[in-house]
């Protein structure tokens, strides 16, 4: 690809992503949708102006490192106030692991045709919620507490552990990995080396901060963070490849914990670039979408994802938040809300090519069923999230009484207008 190619894919990019964003905002419609949409558009599926693959190799470590500042970004903010959060984090994320990992494997091969292998790496992907969809549905819905901060946190630590998991599937399938114990020990060894390398990084990273912290300007600490990000991210790859996000999730969350290192002043930077990564991404990776590798799939596809979504999901979340201080409307939006992201959509494409260097059968249709997985779970979560939180009554109370004063105030305009006539 040229220079001027690859400027004008970048340029694209960056402008879609960012014409929905203020779509979003003069709507009022869900930012994720509308990014996802901005990347059909532009993409295979659309006008043809962006074609990820032309990055090459490079496409891989450009999704990682955005990935990497957006997970941080996310462990920063991680708040798991009081032990009933806590336990429902932990009881979704080991439940979802063992209940939906199965329950998925059999969907995807009876229903979408996959084979029982390419099946349990297309489980292992769409195990997680994104963090990069669900956040900004959070913070866009506001909900009351506390709904939004499980959502958050189940996406933190699940995300990861998809990412890993459907790697060693992957190295098991091609012949990399011999047996389910070499798989079992290389998540342990992964998840495990990352945290502890991110959490070392994270505090090493905290220390430097309070020790720049006299300087009046914020932009050397965040020169400094993003530089020990992008390093701990890049090391952890060569060392333990996927290890990167899990360090990266535990870096972000020491340096939120050390409040020697005015972590509010920072989050605030950080949180727009990790805005800015959600913003190029999205667009960037739905443009690899093509119908060619969706309408192979037709409505047994659908059915395993409206499965997916509306029995797996609901069955797991039930069972986890059994005697758990949680009523029937917060198990219910929690059974309802998980859409799939940026990194379920990297792992994808990246995998379906390796699977098809090794000659597997079926990983066009790995591929065509995760994005699948991802559309239909951004555009109908994300579309009825508010609306569905509103019915509920699990709105934060100051966005209540907007709403309510705002149509008082249309009902007193209509009547007074009607009175004027």
């Amino acid at each position: 690809m040229t220079p001027e190619r690859l400027g004008l894919l970048w340029g694209v990019t960056v402008f879609a992503g960012a014409g929905a964003r203020v779509l979003a905002a003069l709507s009022g419609l869900p930012g994720v949708v509308l990014l996802l949409l901005s990347g059909l558009l532009i993409g295979r599926s659309g006008l043809g102006l962006v074609e990820p693959l032309d990055l090459g190799q490079g496409l891989e470590t450009i999704v990682g490192l955005l990935v990497s500042l957006v997970l941080f970004d996310g462990g920063l903010n991680l708040r798991l106030p009081g032990d009933t959060i806590k336990v429902t984090v932990l009881r979704i994320s080991l439940i979802r692991l063992l209940v939906s990992l199965a329950a998925v494997l059999i969907a995807a091969h009876f229903l979408a045709g996959l084979g029982w292998s390419v099946a349990a790496v297309y489980s292992a992907i769409v195990l997680a919620t994104g963090p990069t969809v669900v956040t900004p549905l959070v913070q866009q819905i506001r909900l009351a507490s506390p709904l939004g901060d499980v959502l958050e946190a189940e996406g933190l630590v699940l995300e990861p552990i998809g990412a890993v998991l459907a790697l060693l599937l992957l190295e098991l399938v091609v012949g990399d990995l011999h047996g389910w114990r070499e798989v079992v020990l290389g998540l342990l060894s992964r998840l495990g080396g990352g945290v502890l390398i991110g959490g070392v990084s994270g505090w090493f990273l905290s220390e430097g901060l309070r020790r720049v912290r006299t300087d009046p300007s914020v932009g050397l600490r965040l020169q400094l963070t993003l530089g020990v990000l992008f390093l701990l991210y890049g090391l952890c790859e060569w060392v333990l490849p996927e290890s990167g996000l899990p360090a990266s999730v535990a870096a972000g969350f020491v340096v939120g914990r050390r409040p020697a290192t005015e972590a509010n002043e920072l989050d605030k930077l950080i949180r727009e670039l990790a805005q800015l990564a959600i913003t190029m991404l999205f667009p960037l990776l739905a443009a690899d979408v093509s119908w060619g590798e969706l309408s192979p799939l037709g409505w047994g596809g659908i059915t395993c994802v409206l499965v997916l979504m509306l029995v797996i999901r609901p069955i797991a979340v039930s069972i986890a938040t059994i005697g758990l201080p949680l009523d029937f409307r917060q198990r219910l939006f929690l059974g309802w809300l998980a859409p799939r992201g940026i990194v379920t959509a990297a792992v994808a494409s990246l995998f379906s090519i390796r699977l098809e260097q090794a000659g597997v059968l079926g990983a066009g249709r790995l591929q065509g069923l995760v994005f699948l997985t991802i559309l239909m779970t951004v555009g109908l979560q994300g579309l009825t999230a508010k609306p569905l939180a509103k019915g509920l009554g699990l709105l934060a109370t100051d966005d209540l009484n907007q709403e309510t004063q705002l149509e008082t105030s249309n009902q007193t305009i209509t009547v007074l207008a009607d009175s004027s006539k």
